[in-house]
């Protein structure tokens, strides 16, 4: 597949411009560059659902793409296994018709087959058995199983499924079509390790090619041998995997910086005779002929640098040895009219001074529970949760419900925590986290989620803390922010329990892991690698 010449504008804004990009057979290729750069966009211009302003994109005939996007559409009507059959494309219509005919054939009241229609059953059998269509509901089920979604979920509405699963359900049926050209945006959002992990040897078994965005570096990294950046409106290939790419563009880019100073003091050198010489008629001929030469030069101009985020803790506070005490806590949520549902009970453990413990769990199991409970958002349902001595809690919530106030400003929220500061102080905090100039009158109700996440870090960091609670804090954030805070999080002086999806991060941060496992706290006394090696998922 090849795109030659693509140029995607929106008025002003040009997101690509006459980018060209080869997706060669077995491609495992992975797009990188700054939110809001163009990525979606090359995605949807692959898929066919944006057409370019300029610019083709060539296929050969009867390629099959498949492209997940994080909007999964309305779902309605139908069973979590009935929609990803349906997601199967070609094979489920023809399994269908196959269905319709071998009904009329084995009731005698019906009107038997034409020959034409016998041949018609013959062909779609034919081409039904080569394409794997009688294993097809077994796939489905494996491939639900796979992402989390048992066979007791299998003939649930889609209805009854949250956001977060539905996005499972849209992704098995991507994955169910088996394209030929697989397309995905961020396919790690809303799964937990258990699930990223069998995605991941999933797609190493894929035959066909395939062209991801991720903030996983860990999961793009395993994966992907060819990287593709986009930014600034350029398409760049790079012939390695995300390792590779940082460390070539960084040579690139001192290339380019050593181009660009010769031709500047060429430029210095040209413009110096110039105007030493342009009133004098014996030198006219050759000032003329350096004003042309300089004129057709293509000037070099260096991409501008990235903004990132900039984290720095306050000086921490030393603390108790003992942050966190456990003792035979449990929690249960009471729902009307049913029985209450338990999360957790008899959970004993502590968390000591120094800890920077990976809470970990498939989803539901309560880690988010536990946090709040710690917290004090939630009260226990038995047993006992104690704060150590001194210890200062800084709470970071995947929920900004649980932290923010929707009708507040940037501004408004953080002045409330550190009420005596000065307004140039607060906004220095605010720029540190890409919020200048007007951005910090923006109410929280109309941010992304990426910006409600720079703003529940800017809360926490505005106060002094000495225990940090952190419930998914990479959510949203580019692989570039998510090393920001991993670089600032190693400096900090004081205790971490965090929870967190991506094994990069807790790799390179966790010397602990708590492990909720069906109502109960297993601790391994070693780092996240350790834990993934027991778990097997290494």
């Amino acid at each position: 597949m090849k795109l030659t010449g693509i140029r995607v504008a929106y008025g002003e804004r040009v997101l690509l411009n006459n980018a060209d990009l080869l997706i060669r057979p077995g491609d495992k290729i992975g797009l990188v560059g700054p939110n809001g750069a163009g990525k979606t966009t090359l995605l949807k211009v692959i898929a066919g659902e944006e057409k370019p302003d300029d610019g083709t994109v060539l296929a050969d005939s009867g390629t099959v793409i498949g492209y997940f996007s994080q909007n999964v559409g309305e779902m309605s009507g139908r069973s979590a296994l009935e929609e990803v059959l349906a997601g199967a494309g070609s094979v489920y219509e023809i399994g269908r018709k196959l269905s319709e005919l071998e009904h009329r054939m084995a009731d005698p009241a019906s009107q038997m087959l034409s020959d034409a229609e016998m041949d018609l059953y013959g062909e779609l059998q034919t081409e039904f058995l080569a394409r794997e269509g009688y294993d097809l509901e077994y796939r489905c089920e494996a491939v639900l199983t796979g992402l989390g979604i048992g066979p007791d979920r299998f003939r649930e509405p889609v209805e009854n499924f949250s956001g977060g699963w539905k996005m499972r359900i849209a992704l098995a049926r991507i994955l169910v079509l088996n394209p030929d050209v697989l397309l995905m945006d961020e396919p790690t959002n809303h799964l937990d390790v258990e699930s990223i992990v069998w995605l991941e040897q999933w797609l190493r078994n894929f035959k066909g090619d395939l062209v991801m965005t991720s903030h996983d570096r860990e999961f793009m990294t395993r994966l992907c041998s060819r990287t593709v950046e986009v930014a600034a409106g350029a398409v760049t290939t790079y012939s390695g995997d995300y390792d590779f790419y940082l460390r070539e563009r960084e040579i690139r880019r001192e290339q380019l910086i050593a181009t660009f100073n010769r031709q500047q003091a060429r430029f210095a050198k040209d413009e110096e005779f110039i105007a030493k010489f342009a009133a004098r008629a014996s030198h006219a001929s050759l000032v003329q002929s350096r004003i042309k030469a300089l004129e057709k030069i293509e000037r070099i101009t260096l991409p501008a640098e990235t903004k990132v985020m900039q984290v720095q803790f306050a000086d921490c506070p030393r603390s108790g040895d003992q942050v966190v005490m456990m003792k035979d806590l449990g929690k249960a949520w009471k729902i009307e009219g049913k029985r209450d549902h338990e999360v957790f009970s008899g959970l004993t453990g502590a968390v000591m001074r120094g800890n920077r413990i990976a809470l970990t769990g498939v989803n539901g199991a309560g880690k988010s529970t536990l946090l709040k409970v710690i917290t004090g958002l939630t009260p226990p349902t038995e047993g006992t949760v104690t704060l150590g001595s001194s210890v200062n809690l800084g709470y970071f919530s995947q929920y900004s419900s649980d932290v923010l106030n929707p009708e507040r400003t940037i501004f408004e929220e953080v002045s409330d925590r550190i009420p005596f500061a000065t307004i140039g102080s607060i906004k220095n905090i605010l720029g540190s986290f890409q919020f200048s100039g007007d951005d910090s009158d923006k109410k929280i109700s109309v941010l992304s989620g990426g910006e409600k996440s720079r703003v529940m870090l800017a809360c926490m960091l505005a106060v002094p803390v000495n225990f940090l609670v952190l419930d998914e804090p990479t959510n949203h954030l580019d692989i570039q922010s998510r090393e920001v805070l991993l670089d600032a999080l190693h400096r900090f002086e004081g205790t971490i329990l965090i929870v967190s999806h991506d094994r990069y991060f807790l790799r390179h941060l966790a010397n602990r892991v708590f492990e909720m496992d069906n109502g109960k706290l297993n601790v391994y006394e070693g780092d996240y690698s350790y834990y993934l090696h027991k778990k097997n998922m290494d």
